[in-house]
Protein backbone atom coordinates (compact mmCIF):
# COMPACT_ATOMS: atom_id res chain seq x y z
CA UNK A 1 0.00 0.00 0.00
CA UNK A 2 3.12 2.27 -0.53
CA UNK A 3 1.32 3.78 -3.72
CA UNK A 4 -1.46 4.78 -1.04
CA UNK A 5 0.97 6.40 1.95
CA UNK A 6 2.99 8.12 -0.76
CA UNK A 7 -0.63 9.50 -2.30
CA UNK A 8 -1.66 11.03 1.06
CA UNK A 9 2.23 12.57 1.67
CA UNK A 10 2.41 14.08 -1.30
CA UNK A 11 -1.23 15.25 -2.51
CA UNK A 12 -3.33 15.06 1.16
CA UNK A 13 -4.45 18.87 2.66
CA UNK A 14 -2.56 19.72 5.92
CA UNK A 15 -5.92 19.73 7.68
CA UNK A 16 -6.64 16.82 10.10
CA UNK A 17 -8.19 13.62 8.81
CA UNK A 18 -9.96 11.31 10.60
CA UNK A 19 -9.87 7.27 10.24
CA UNK A 20 -13.21 5.81 9.34
CA UNK A 21 -14.15 3.37 11.31
CA UNK A 22 -14.27 -0.72 9.61
CA UNK A 23 -17.50 -1.51 11.01
CA UNK A 24 -18.93 1.47 9.40
CA UNK A 25 -17.32 0.30 6.08
CA UNK A 26 -19.16 -2.88 6.26
CA UNK A 27 -22.45 -0.96 7.08
CA UNK A 28 -21.79 0.60 3.38
CA UNK A 29 -20.71 -2.37 1.85
CA UNK A 30 -24.17 -3.79 3.26
CA UNK A 31 -25.73 -0.94 2.32
CA UNK A 32 -24.68 -1.28 -1.54
CA UNK A 33 -24.19 -5.13 -1.48
CA UNK A 34 -21.28 -4.84 -2.61
CA UNK A 35 -17.58 -5.59 -1.18
CA UNK A 36 -15.17 -2.34 -1.87
CA UNK A 37 -11.57 -2.75 -2.81
CA UNK A 38 -9.16 -3.08 0.01
CA UNK A 39 -6.93 -0.38 -1.47
CA UNK A 40 -9.61 1.87 -1.01
CA UNK A 41 -10.60 1.09 2.29
CA UNK A 42 -6.97 0.83 3.27
CA UNK A 43 -6.89 4.55 2.49
CA UNK A 44 -9.76 5.85 4.54
CA UNK A 45 -9.63 3.36 7.04
CA UNK A 46 -5.91 4.59 7.42
CA UNK A 47 -6.15 8.00 6.87
CA UNK A 48 -10.01 9.25 6.45
CA UNK A 49 -11.41 11.41 3.78
CA UNK A 50 -8.42 12.68 1.78
CA UNK A 51 -8.89 16.27 0.50
CA UNK A 52 -6.07 17.38 -2.18
CA UNK A 53 -6.51 20.98 -3.42
CA UNK A 54 -3.10 21.46 -5.03
CA UNK A 55 -3.43 18.00 -7.35
CA UNK A 56 -5.80 20.57 -9.76
CA UNK A 57 -2.67 23.82 -9.61
CA UNK A 58 0.08 20.40 -10.80
CA UNK A 59 -1.86 19.04 -13.36
CA UNK A 60 -2.54 22.97 -14.56
CA UNK A 61 0.96 23.88 -14.59
CA UNK A 62 2.10 20.20 -16.07
CA UNK A 63 -0.18 20.63 -18.87
CA UNK A 64 -1.47 17.06 -17.89
CA UNK A 65 -4.26 14.76 -19.52
CA UNK A 66 -5.11 13.40 -15.61
CA UNK A 67 -8.69 14.16 -14.28
CA UNK A 68 -7.97 16.09 -11.08
CA UNK A 69 -9.25 14.65 -7.56
CA UNK A 70 -10.49 16.70 -5.45
CA UNK A 71 -12.07 15.29 -2.66
CA UNK A 72 -12.63 11.64 -1.65
CA UNK A 73 -16.45 11.41 -0.64
CA UNK A 74 -17.87 10.69 2.47
CA UNK A 75 -19.33 7.31 3.40
CA UNK A 76 -23.24 8.70 3.42
CA UNK A 77 -22.12 10.71 0.40
CA UNK A 78 -20.79 7.26 -1.60
CA UNK A 79 -24.08 5.59 -1.03
CA UNK A 80 -26.41 8.50 -1.46
CA UNK A 81 -24.73 10.42 -4.60
CA UNK A 82 -24.47 7.30 -6.41
CA UNK A 83 -27.84 7.37 -6.27
CA UNK A 84 -28.72 10.37 -7.23
CA UNK A 85 -25.77 10.68 -10.17
CA UNK A 86 -27.79 7.61 -11.50
CA UNK A 87 -31.27 9.27 -11.24
CA UNK A 88 -29.37 12.45 -13.12
CA UNK A 89 -27.94 10.54 -15.90
CA UNK A 90 -24.95 8.72 -14.66
CA UNK A 91 -25.19 4.80 -16.16
CA UNK A 92 -26.20 2.32 -13.54
CA UNK A 93 -24.28 -0.04 -11.52
CA UNK A 94 -21.03 2.63 -10.07
CA UNK A 95 -20.10 2.88 -6.78
CA UNK A 96 -18.81 6.65 -6.78
CA UNK A 97 -15.72 7.44 -4.19
CA UNK A 98 -14.47 10.81 -5.06
CA UNK A 99 -15.03 13.82 -7.33
CA UNK A 100 -13.03 16.30 -8.99
CA UNK A 101 -13.49 20.71 -8.71
CA UNK A 102 -16.49 20.15 -11.46
CA UNK A 103 -18.76 17.67 -10.38
CA UNK A 104 -17.44 14.69 -12.13
CA UNK A 105 -16.62 11.67 -10.18
CA UNK A 106 -14.46 8.54 -9.81
CA UNK A 107 -15.88 5.20 -9.32
CA UNK A 108 -15.79 1.62 -9.25
CA UNK A 109 -18.26 -0.52 -11.10
CA UNK A 110 -20.72 -2.45 -9.43
CA UNK A 111 -19.73 -5.65 -11.28
CA UNK A 112 -16.14 -5.21 -10.00
CA UNK A 113 -16.99 -5.01 -6.50
CA UNK A 114 -18.72 -8.15 -6.69
CA UNK A 115 -16.42 -10.39 -4.27
CA UNK A 116 -13.16 -9.76 -2.24
CA UNK A 117 -10.11 -8.05 -3.70
CA UNK A 118 -7.06 -6.15 -3.01
CA UNK A 119 -7.51 -3.56 -6.28
CA UNK A 120 -10.57 -2.59 -8.99
CA UNK A 121 -10.20 -0.77 -11.92
CA UNK A 122 -11.11 3.39 -11.54
CA UNK A 123 -14.06 4.62 -13.62
CA UNK A 124 -14.60 8.56 -14.37
CA UNK A 125 -18.03 9.87 -15.02
CA UNK A 126 -18.20 13.04 -16.95
CA UNK A 127 -21.38 14.37 -15.77
CA UNK A 128 -21.52 16.97 -18.80
CA UNK A 129 -21.54 14.41 -21.28
CA UNK A 130 -23.14 11.52 -19.07
CA UNK A 131 -20.22 8.99 -20.20
CA UNK A 132 -18.34 6.65 -17.44
CA UNK A 133 -14.70 6.01 -19.14
CA UNK A 134 -11.85 3.33 -17.50
CA UNK A 135 -9.16 5.93 -16.54
CA UNK A 136 -7.09 3.51 -14.82
CA UNK A 137 -6.76 -0.58 -14.46
CA UNK A 138 -6.42 0.10 -10.15
CA UNK A 139 -6.92 2.08 -7.33
CA UNK A 140 -3.28 2.12 -6.41
CA UNK A 141 -1.95 2.32 -10.34
CA UNK A 142 -4.41 5.71 -10.44
CA UNK A 143 -2.99 7.14 -7.22
CA UNK A 144 0.44 6.40 -8.73
CA UNK A 145 -0.57 8.50 -11.91
CA UNK A 146 -0.51 11.86 -9.35
CA UNK A 147 2.70 10.51 -7.50
CA UNK A 148 4.46 10.58 -10.77
CA UNK A 149 3.61 14.29 -10.98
Amino acid sequence: MDSIDLFVKNWGSKRAMVPINNQDIVELEEKLNAVLPESYKYLISTYGLVHTPNVLTKICDLNSDLSEVQDFLSLGDVDSLSKLYEMTGMPKGHILFASDCKGNMFCFKLEDCATQQIDSPVWFFDHNLSTVKKVSDSFMGWLDEFNGL
